[in-house]
């Protein structure tokens, strides 16, 4: 299909349809036009997405496309009926989309945090050099536990929730650098290896896993999986395929934001943990089963739910107007 000749043939009823959906208010005909030309509009933009995929004028004609459908449908009633379909459907399929990169970059990370770690436990000198030995062993034996509990864990689940929320809107949004995504993740591997470090150069290695696990299986898990969304943007850019580049960076972009609402809800889960259940006086075991099954219903939602969905076709992309005529014409 050429694009542009398609497109000027079916101006005059684009601008029509743009202009009906514009319009404060309509007549009797005018809204029983507006129907007719967004069917037909629907069906024009299926052809091309089914012939092109994503291009600027696909996406021109879904956003009139869009304002036509929300004049003759109640947009509160719209958006409260997406709901549903996001998290069943749009936000696993873009986590789903993800596994394989947040795989490769959980086994960085963790090279690296184990690297630093066994290089500070098995080394003096290098020891030595984070501070003097009382420093150490009192962060090693009183600190590192007091951290969790000298604040009350209302104020620090909200404090750890923005900060990780932050850090992984970052990894997503700067991700097309290129840099700033092994920057982070080599951050956080660094300060978890130096931290560990010293916790088994002073014999204090099973609190260290005691107090990190039930609230780090979450809480890495998705920093992991941000830096994976991260990597998945700068890469559309490097190999952006038979897309242009543009078109293949805004199109991954796009779909990969919904990342971004997983992550705050998942991290919002790992804070809480954070501050009500790690610092709490029970049973090891317990704390981390707590964990465990955060993580365990975050991967089942990410691989199974987000498996079923990708396979149906679900993509992540959160442009639902730009689906065939059919599905959109029932109101």
């Amino acid at each position: 299909m050429d694009i542009d000749a398609y497109a000027a043939a079916h101006r005059a009823d684009w601008d029509r349809l743009d202009e009906l959906g514009r319009r404060g208010s309509l007549s009797g005909a005018e809204a029983d036009e507006l129907i007719d030309r967004y069917q037909s509009g629907a069906t024009q933009l299926s052809a091309i997405k089914t012939t092109a995929g994503s291009t600027v004028t696909g996406d021109r004609l879904s956003v009139s496309l869009s304002r036509a459908r929300l004049r003759f449908t109640s947009a509160g009633r719209n958006v409260a009926s997406q709901i549903p379909r996001f998290f069943a459907l749009q936000l696993p399929a873009a986590l789903y989309r993800l596994r394989w990169v947040t795989l490769a970059v959980f086994v960085a990370f963790t090279i690296v945090a184990s690297l630093y770690a066994t290089w500070i436990a098995t080394n003096p000198q290098a020891l030595a050099a984070l501070g003097d030995e009382a420093t150490l062993r009192q962060t090693a034996e009183q600190g590192f536990v007091a951290y969790y509990s000298e604040n009350p864990a209302t104020s620090f689940a909200g404090r750890v929730w923005t900060n990780n929320a932050w850090i992984a809107a970052q990894c997503i949004a700067f991700g097309i650098t290129g840099v700033w995504v092994p920057y982070v993740i080599a951050g956080n591997a660094q300060g978890i290896g130096l931290t560990a470090g010293v916790m088994f150069a002073y014999d204090e290695g099973d609190t260290f896993f005691l107090y990190i696990l039930p609230h780090g299986l979450l809480e890495l898990t998705s920093v992991f999986v941000a830096g994976a969304a991260g990597l998945r943007i700068f890469w559309s850019w490097v190999a952006p395929g038979r897309l242009p580049r543009g078109r293949s960076l805004a199109q991954e972009a796009r779909a990969l934001f919904t990342v971004v609402i997983g992550l705050i809800i998942a991290l919002f889960v790992s804070g809480i943990i954070e501050g009500f259940v790690t610092p709490a006086p029970w049973h090891p075991a317990v704390k981390i089963a707590i964990g465990a099954l955060a993580l365990g219903a975050f991967l089942f939602y990410m691989l199974v739910i987000g498996g079923r969905a990708a396979r149906s076709g679900e993509t992540g992309d959160l442009e639902e107007f730009e689906r065939g005529a059919s599905s959109l014409v029932a109101g």
